[in-house]
């Protein structure tokens, strides 16, 4: 395939990992990580171990099977189709969900600059409309023009958010990082359900294997796009939230839709607040855009294969699978709409761990994948790490959060008979 036919270079590929994983969660989670005070740094060191596991493993996977569809295709060439089906729907279904809560992210940014715009919960869910559907008109031109978008995007998020880690580090109040673990729970609950949330900061490391067949030297390209964009991403998430919880007191953070922008203000006035939080609306837009890629990339794989209806393999004139972008940012904006009576940060989190929820499957299958299909003895002890982190997360997730994902999931079987039957 020609460059003009794979789009995306190791610096767009990278871009998209980065892009799909600094989005809403290190904006956000210091707010839904306050009631755990310091203790929420033992969630984020096992999630970071574990984040460098997969990214191992898919990177691996990719040199194997560069193909578009990343963990559908790993696990269907490994396990057979219906187990891919299974991946494919699952994955979809975490990335529509990561739709809703970064746009919701996206209204909490704009309410920092703008209250009036999301003073009520009517007006928050229109704004995060108005961004779900900005980024799907960008996809809907073409692939270049979403890479460009997301190369951009990237860059405009993650110089800002290291300059403001690495600076705000010396203003640190260590007082409010006492007491060590606030919520008087176990230190083993703690750390289950810590991983689930910062997990969600972490989901886009496989970004890169999706759309394979669109990148350049896919092998080589993916699997270091794959770990440089996992590393770069994990490093800068972890400094900023973990900084964070120490500027300002638990009972503040829990109340703030920006925590991150509050902060700034708290530390040098509220210019600074308005440009963190213009910095976050940058990054959710990023972020959506990012994964509006991904959720048309994926059933265009699996509808490619016949395991999903075929209008997900069509293509409009700009080589842009429109019928899985607009079906995804329908399914997103019905997310949106149905909770909109929840406040942003309730609906930021329920929105997390289910899509998070949704994303373990394709973590799990792909560990698996590699282990059952794969060679050599360090990458399938990573592979095996992998797995044992992937079942760790799940058991932090929750009940109602897994019932839905469980349900959702259920729910594509007919789906999948119905295609097996045509």
């Amino acid at each position: 395939m020609t460059t003009s036919r794979r789009p995306l270079g190791f610096w767009s590929a990278t871009a998209l990992v980065v892009g799909s994983m600094i989005g809403s969660g290190t904006f956000l989670l210091p707010a839904t990580l306050a009631p755990y005070g310091a203790a929420s740094l033992i969630g984020w060191g096992v999630t970071l171990c574990g984040a460098l596991l997969l990214a191992l493993t898919f990177a691996r996977l990719a040199r194997r099977w560069p193909q578009t569809g990343g963990p559908y295709v790993f696990a269907r060439n490994a396990f057979g189709e219906l187990p891919g089906f299974m991946v494919a729907w699952s994955y979809w279904i975490s990335m529509w969900c990561a739709i809703a809560a970064i746009a919701v992210a996206f209204a909490g940014s704009v309410g920092a600059i703008f209250p009036a715009l999301t003073a009520t919960p009517l007006r928050a869910a229109g704004c995060s409309l108005a961004a779900l559907w900005l980024c799907a008109a960008v996809n809907l031109a073409g692939l270049r023009e979403a890479g460009r978008m997301q190369l951009l995007t990237t860059v405009l998020k993650v110089v800002p958010l290291l300059l403001f880690g690495l600076v705000a580090l010396w203003f640190v109040d260590a007082g409010h990082y006492r007491p060590f673990n606030p919520s008087g729970q176990p230190l083993g609950g703690v750390a289950a359900a810590t991983v689930a949330l910062t997990l969600w900061a972490m989901i886009g490391l496989e970004a890169a294997t999706v759309p394979a067949e669109s990148v350049q030297d896919a092998p080589r390209t993916v699997a270091r796009a794959t770990v440089a964009g996992t590393a770069i991403a994990g490093i800068a998430t972890v400094l900023a939230c973990t900084v964070v919880l120490g500027l300002l007191p638990a009972e503040t953070l829990a109340r703030s839709s920006a925590p991150m922008a509050d902060a700034a203000a708290a530390l040098w006035g509220p210019a600074a607040g308005v440009l963190l939080a213009l910095v976050m609306a940058v990054s959710c837009v990023g972020a959506l855009n990012g994964w509006t890629l991904l959720a048309a990339q994926l059933p265009l794989a699996a509808a490619r294969d016949g395991v999903l209806p075929r209008a997900f393999a069509r293509e409009n004139r700009r080589g842009a699978p429109a019928f899985g972008i607009l079906v995804s940012g329908v399914l997103a904006s019905v997310l949106v709409i149905s909770n909109y009576h929840r406040s942003l940060v309730d609906l930021f989190t329920f929105s997390v761990l289910l899509s998070t929820a949704a994303t373990l499957l394709p973590y799990l299958a792909g560990a698996a994948a590699w282990l059952w299909r794969g060679s050599g003895g360090a990458s399938r002890l990573a592979a095996a790490g992998a797995l044992a982190f992937s079942l760790y997360a799940l058991g932090g997730i929750g009940a109602e959060a897994l019932l839905w994902g469980a349900g959702l999931v259920v729910a594509g079987l007919p789906v999948y008979f119905r295609q097996r039957r045509k």
